[in-house]
Order: structure tokens, then sequence, then C-alpha cells
């Protein structure tokens, strides 16, 4: 298992890992968390803490786009070993503790198994832990409107669709959004390279993830992290515009 760690401003850092990513904002000895990939990639997030001098210890909380696995593994487990607080939108709170689960079902897959790269994707995601049930006990939803007193001072925005409750995340003073699921740059199961939806059996509410990419639009930014796919340089309207004309 393979992990990547970039650098794209200060303080802030891209993982790529199982086929997802997770960012780390630094601010001295303290680190936020945004995600934390498949339960499976937990010693290569592990890893990338240490690769920028930190540890499960220095995490001050873990924001959360969105409560699927691939983005909620490692996170009870951060919560129960470390008292890491476990940040989402209100609305994904409840999904966080696994009282319903909006993600895409085996059986959807495997109707989708024909098209290119679906196959070897799910298999991999089945090693990963894309099916293992991973709740958190005690997710809480963000403790206040505007900038988390946190480093990296992230914003949160509410970017319904790909969930409920899903979230990306403004740093304004870094000019970077965390779109998460909301907007990618690629994935296994896509053709497409550059700003994009997910294909559509991902998403619990298409029209809604169509809607949200305005609400990414209105963001001064210029630089993408996204939670599938590489870093996107350039102002962040245009990609959410590219991302809804490929998408309609």
């Amino acid at each position: 298992m393979r992990m990547e760690l970039r650098q794209v401003a200060d303080g802030v850092h891209l993982v790529h890992g199982s086929d997802t990513n997770w960012v780390l904002l630094t601010e001295g000895d303290a680190i936020t968390l945004v995600d934390t990939g498949y339960p499976g990639d937990r010693q290569l997030l592990l890893r990338s803490l240490a690769a920028v001098g930190g540890s499960p210890e220095a995490v001050t909380a873990v924001l959360v786009t969105h409560a699927h696995n691939d983005h909620l593994g490692s996170a009870e487990y951060l919560r129960a070993a470390h008292g890491t607080p476990v940040h989402l939108h209100e609305a994904e709170v409840p999904h966080a503790r696994r009282e319903f689960l909006h993600q895409v079902p085996v059986g959807r897959v495997l109707r989708n198994s024909w098209r290119p790269g679906v196959l070897p994707w799910s298999l991999r995601a089945l090693r990963a832990g894309g099916t293992a049930h991973v709740p958190v006990a005690d997710p809480r939803p963000f403790p206040t409107a505007g900038p988390l007193d946190l480093p990296g001072r992230p914003v949160p925005v509410h970017t319904p669709g790909h969930t409920l409750g899903h979230s990306a995340f403004h740093l304004p003073a870094a000019g970077v959004v965390i779109s998460g699921d909301a907007l990618v740059t690629g994935h296994p199961t896509s053709r497409v390279e550059g700003p994009q939806l997910l294909p559509d059996m991902f998403h619990h509410r298409r029209e809604r993830a169509l809607a949200s990419l305005e609400a990414l639009a209105a963001l001064d930014a210029d630089v993408l992290l996204p939670g599938h796919g590489p870093v996107h340089r350039g102002p962040v309207r245009e990609a959410a515009h590219r991302a809804f004309e490929r998408a309609v």
C-alpha cells in the first residue's frame, strides 16, 4: 500500500491513499485532519501524520466531509483511542452513527460492473473495508457557523447531494477548497480527467449534487483538493462550472 503526501500551501497537505484522499492542516504542533480514508488505510493515515511531524495525539479534531467508509474509516479509532472529536454537518451526524446508510449498494455496483474500471475498483474497495461497519459513537455537529477554531481555520460549506449532509471546507487565507466528493478530479470508475461529478451511481440525490456545484463556484479559491483525484490548480469557480457542463 502506497501513500503520497503533497504540500499544496503553507500548512496544507493533500494525501493520496487507497483510491481516496485526506487532508492535513498543520499549525505548530497541532493538526486538523479532514477525512480519514478507508478503514484499511489506517497505517497510511498514521504514516501521513508522522510525515508532517505529527501523531494521532496531535490531531485537534477530525472533520468529515461525509460518512462514507472511504472517508470515515479511522474516525472512530481516533475518537475512541485518543479522544479526538469528530465533527460533521448536523444532517450527516446520524449517518456517521449509522442510523442509516446512504452508500452505493453492492447490487448497484454489480449492475454497473460491466463499465470500465468498476470491477477492479470494487475489489480494491472491499479489501480496504468499503463495506465494513465503522460507525462513530459520538459524532458532533460543527460547533459554530463560519471559521472553525482549528488549525487552518476551515469554513464548512454545506454541499448536499452526494449525501444529505455532505460538506466542503473553504480555507480563505490559503485560497483552498477541500471539496470531498462534491467535486472530484478523477476516480477509477470514471474515464474523464479533471473537474467532474462522481458517476451517478454514487450520489444519493444527483440533482442536489449538481446544485451544490454553485455553492462551490461561489468560493474564492484557486486550489481544489478533492476527495478523489489529483490537486487542481486554477479558479475553483471555473472547475465547478466545468463539472456542471460535463454532467448536464
